[in-house]
């Protein structure tokens, strides 16, 4: 019975719920009807107002039948957030997760030859180029994780609380597998890699839809189809300014709201099994890194794309008349560039308030000191010295 249960819709859902049956149909019903259609610029509104209907009864599946009794999607792992960031191991079943847990952090979480061995999510910390960084070992998902097969719900709710994926692919199995993962994350709203669209969306009472592009030419949206997915969300009235070549469902993406933008790190496990040629092979997968986390092979390179990808920036203090102090470093985590006055917020934020110039010696200035306003640009490994008002 616990084995049909999952079949059905997994622990978080309830079990054959008419509501959940019905949108699963409703669901079906319209992918087909997608893949039936022709797309074309006659039929481009129509699979418009199709995704935005898609997009609607997925989100109502992924939180569940609350009247009905299920627990919502929110329900993730309890697992207290430590650290300078969070970064969490996503793969299938039996792909080394757990061993690369303990590669790298040395926590003990138990791995076996058989599927499912981690039915829990257990933590570790690694401490890597002064950063502290919590790894979250997640169990293994399955194909249908975003309709809550499995643990999928728990897996991938605790992976929305994550600034970076780790994907772990067994490099002898098929790369089809990576898709299918991705797949998965897609339809909880995790976008892998990608930035979010320059596309704005502002409701108003009245006046109709007020339409506009930067582009000369959209080749996958046109007015018409705006509307359609517009009418499907009740927006009668609205200014779309778009700025990208934007398709459907990333204009779906920002009225929706919810997506989540996330580097991600696909970690090719097992290298020791497969061949040199196979290996080559390997390197037209983007933002990959080849490992062995049973003989700790290219762990250092991982790491340093991890920390890359975070794009986290590391900046010392120094006091006024004393050396700069390196073994603690400020770590500045989730923008592109990261300026002085960032800086002051991080350490505390009524310091910007008394803020009068700053001190910097590093790569981000062009002599050593430079004296810096609250907006300059700080680079890694700077060291910046806060002069406060008398």
């Amino acid at each position: 019975r616990e084995d049909e249960g999952v079949r059905q819709g997994g622990a978080n859902f309830p079990r054959g719920t008419p509501h959940t049956m019905s949108l699963v149909s409703k669901i079906k019903d319209i992918e087909e009807e997608m893949a039936r259609t022709q797309i074309n610029k006659q039929t481009m509104a129509h699979i418009c107002g199709l995704r935005a209907k898609l997009a609607k009864y997925k989100r109502e599946l992924l939180l569940g039948d609350t009247k009905a009794g299920g627990g919502g999607a929110g329900e993730g792992f309890d697992v207290r957030s430590t650290g300078d960031a969070r970064v969490g191991l996503v793969g299938f079943p039996s792909v080394g997760k757990s061993t690369l847990l303990t590669s790298l952090t040395g926590i003990f979480s138990e791995a076996a030859s058989y599927e499912f061995t981690t039915l829990t999510c257990i933590p570790g910390m690694i401490y890597h180029r002064g950063a502290r960084i919590q790894l979250l070992d997640l169990p293994g998902i399955i194909e249908g994780a975003k309709d809550g097969k499995g643990r999928g719900r728990q897996v991938i709710s605790t992976a929305r609380t994550c600034q970076l994926i780790i994907i772990v692919l067994d490099s002898m199995k098929p790369l089809g597998h990576k898709r299918v993962i991705e797949k998965e994350l897609e339809g909880v709203g995790i976008r892998l890699n990608k930035r979010p669209p320059a596309i704005t969306v502002k409701k108003k009472l009245k006046g109709g839809l007020n339409f506009s592009t930067s582009m000369k030419e959209l080749t996958h949206l046109d007015e018409r189809g705006v509307a359609a997915i517009l009418g499907e969300y009740r927006m009668a009235s609205a200014d779309v300014r778009i700025n990208c070549d934007a398709t459907a469902d990333e204009l779906i993406d920002v009225i929706e709201g919810n997506r989540i933008y996330m580097p991600c790190v696909y970690a090719l496990n097992k290298i020791d099994g497969i061949t040199m040629e196979e290996l080559d092979l390997l390197d037209e997968v983007p933002h990959y890194c080849p490992i062995s986390s049973h003989y700790k092979w290219n762990l250092d390179g991982l790491l340093d794309m991890v920390f890359e990808y975070l794009k986290l920036t590391r900046i010392y203090t120094k006091p006024k008349g004393q050396m700069p102090d390196y073994s603690a470093p400020v770590i500045m985590t989730g923008a592109d560039e990261h300026t002085v006055e960032d800086f002051c917020n991080n350490i505390h934020r009524t310091l910007i308030h008394s803020f009068k110039h700053a001190l910097v010696w590093g790569t981000s200035v062009k002599h050593n000191p430079g004296t810096v306003g609250k907006a300059h640009v700080l680079h890694d490994e700077d060291i910046v010295q806060i002069i406060k008002k008398v």
